[in-house]
């Protein structure tokens, strides 16, 4: 199964944009959401942001940050 990592980062603006990574392997897919999440959290972008999704478009988990 592939898996999702989608980053999002939305500017004092309100625009937002995403970066989508595809991931063959759970552990890897996971690795990408928490390193996303570790830069979110000293990020300058307003909101930066990070979720999981299996292939079929299945939530895992999201989290994010307010800046």
């Amino acid at each position: 199964m592939n898996y999702l990592v989608i980053e999002l980062q939305t500017n004092e603006e309100g625009q937002t944009s995403n970066i989508v990574t595809s991931y063959n392997d759970i552990n890897q897919a996971e690795s990408k959401y928490y390193t996303v999440l570790a830069a979110a959290a000293i990020s300058n972008v307003k909101k930066h942001a990070a979720v999981l999704l299996d292939a079929e478009g299945g939530f895992i988990r999201s989290d994010g940050y307010e800046h």
